[in-house]
């Protein structure tokens, strides 16, 4: 079931064009991606989607709603790209103010556990990590019990270990029964959270898809690499049905294929007592889908 209805949204300023006749539906319950480049039109479309901009042209609904209708705000709760709180303001109070604005609010002390916070629940915000921050912005987002929750640019500035602790964070905000828009411009964390993407650039959407699903518009081919222990004549591995290339350069041999490559080659390579040494696994990527998609190479 859709939960978030989008067609033929256009958004301008001035002469700009920020969006450009963007359709997509997110179904209920899945992490669903917009990504893009920045300044591709993904921030545009998910303010529209939260009420914060009039679209120009098109419709959006939202749990059957227009995205100003007051019922949403109940409903969805949103992390924006760029928000600070009153520096003096501690967690606890910042989560007791924003609980006050909703007929059934989540427990501030459980939300506070859930998202490791509970030890600085009295720190001021000014004194918060960028790391606390975030999870403070993803705890103000879910204080109203939304059945949606936006999420935009959440990871942006974070080191790769925090970056990674918001990341189960997400997950976790989904195993609750929250359905999640998440913005981003991260491949890696895309491809790890999404149950499905758009992919947004110059203000179109040039695809919807799994992450999977759009790797295999690219191409479902597996490329290994490895250095033999003993030499070996290419139709050992030529010979197998999953392989369609072997290569060699100096010592290195490269084969192109697709199926199960790996289990294909590594048997009939341990049949005849050879080691693939410095062994490497190449597929494609999302990076490589986007260029595929759009002409060009993206941009973080």
């Amino acid at each position: 079931m859709a939960v978030i209805e989008v067609r033929n949204l256009h958004k301008r300023y001035g002469e700009t064009v920020a969006v450009d006749d963007v359709s997509f539906s997110v179904e209920r319950g899945e992490i669903f991606g917009i990504l893009g480049p920045n300044g591709a039109g993904k921030t545009t479309t998910v303010e529209c989607i939260e009420g914060l901009r009039s679209p120009d042209g098109g419709t959006v609904r939202v749990l059957g709603f227009e995205p100003r209708e007051d019922q949403l705000r109940q409903l969805v709760g949103a992390q924006l790209q760029e928000s600070a709180l009153p520096e003096k303001l501690e967690v606890r109070e910042a989560l007791e103010l924003y609980a006050s604005f909703y007929r059934n609010p989540a427990d501030p002390d459980a939300l506070l556990a859930e998202l490791g916070m509970t030890g600085h629940q009295h720190k001021p915000y000014k004194k918060l990590s960028g790391g606390q921050k975030q999870r403070l912005s993803i705890a103000l987002a879910l204080i109203g019990n939304p059945e949606i929750a936006v999420l935009d640019e959440l990871t942006t500035g974070l080191d790769p270990q925090a970056r990674r602790d918001t990341w189960d964070l997400v997950e976790a905000i989904r195993d609750r029964g929250v359905t999640v828009v998440l913005v981003t411009h991260f491949m890696a964390e895309a491809e790890r959270l999404c149950d499905r993407i758009a992919v947004i650039d110059s203000g179109r959407v040039v695809a919807v898809d799994t992450p999977g699903g759009l790797v295999d518009r690219v191409s479902a081919d597996t490329t290994l690499r490895f250095r033999p222990s003993a030499p070996f004549d290419d139709h050992l591995l030529t010979d197998l049905p999953e392989v369609r290339e072997v290569r060699r350069h100096n010592s290195q041999v490269t084969v192109t294929g697709s199926g199960n490559l790996l289990h294909a080659v590594a048997a009939v390579l341990a049949r005849h007592q050879i080691v693939a040494a410095d062994l490497r696994v190449e597929q494609a990527s999302l990076d490589d889908a986007f260029v595929a998609l759009t002409g060009r190479a993206f941009d973080n």
